[in-house]
């Protein structure tokens, strides 16, 4: 397993412990729908049936929704986080190959 796959993993786990605390804490369906669905692709590259070439695409998507997110609420928890924790694997993908 390499470094950017073992970041990876940590990166998903907080990302379905995101979502799952959005739904207990506001009720939102929609948070865990997403943390889940977000999390079972970069799954897919954390176990390699992707490969981690492309992982840059999906993780510009979500950095996307979280400065959106950010934008919208202007709280650092939970958007303003994720969105330093999405920068930091993608420069870790660039940097750790």
């Amino acid at each position: 397993m390499s470094s950017v796959q073992a970041l990876l993993w940590v990166y998903i786990v907080l990302l379905i412990v995101g979502g799952v605390m959005g739904f207990v804490k506001a009720g939102s369906k929609v948070s865990l729908i997403a943390s889940a669905l977000s999390a079972a692709v970069l799954a897919l590259f954390a176990t390699g049936v992707w490969p981690l070439r492309f992982l840059w695409i999906v993780l510009a998507l979500l950095l996307v929704m979280f400065i959106r997110r950010y934008g919208l609420t202007r709280k650092f928890m939970p958007a303003g986080l994720m969105i330093v924790l999405t920068v930091a694997i993608l420069v870790a993908q660039f940097v750790l190959r």
